[in-house]
């Protein structure tokens, strides 16, 4: 039983070493490798103890990676986090909406694309954009406005 409970303890903290997991995701993974359900649920319970698991700092921490490394939109976030398993719960827990927030980050996104765009004609950067954006879960309202305030267009 102690070797079983060691051994589920050893291959958690393997599995955490490479990104973050859910609860229901780590307990699936220990079940999978054939390890007894009372080992998991203790190796459960000591991760939880110890601060190594908890759905919500992950769902925080995902939200993080999603808005800045990826540059998604708040509504882009969420579809990254739900892909991820997040219940809807917490992920509406942890987002606040924020307008600014999003019209903030499609800025610093249009920025560094900008330098890849740079040399095109006007129409085609706003088209590339436009399309960029959306397909980061940006709303239209929001594309339209960081590309009249940050770029001088016109019409879009």
């Amino acid at each position: 039983m102690k070797g079983s409970r060691d051994k589920a303890r050893q291959y958690a903290l393997k599995i955490l070493s490479y990104r973050g997991r859910r609860v229901k995701e780590l307990e699936e993974r220990l079940r999978g490798k054939g390890i007894p359900e009372s080992a998991v649920s203790s190796a459960i319970r000591y991760l939880k103890d110890i601060g190594l698991i908890d759905d919500v700092s992950l769902a925080e921490s995902l939200k993080r990676e999603a808005q800045t490394a990826k540059m998604l939109s708040q509504k882009g976030a969420k579809r990254y986090l739900f892909g991820r398993g997040i219940p809807r719960d917490i992920i509406d827990s942890v987002f606040s909406h924020d307008e600014n927030a999003d019209v903030e980050n499609a800025r610093r996104f249009v920025d560094k694309k900008m330098k890849v765009l740079d040399g095109y004609p006007a129409e085609v950067v706003k088209r590339r954009l436009y399309g960029l954006l959306s397909r980061r879960g940006y709303s239209s309202e929001t594309i339209l406005k960081v590309l009249k305030d940050k770029y001088f267009i016109k019409e879009v």
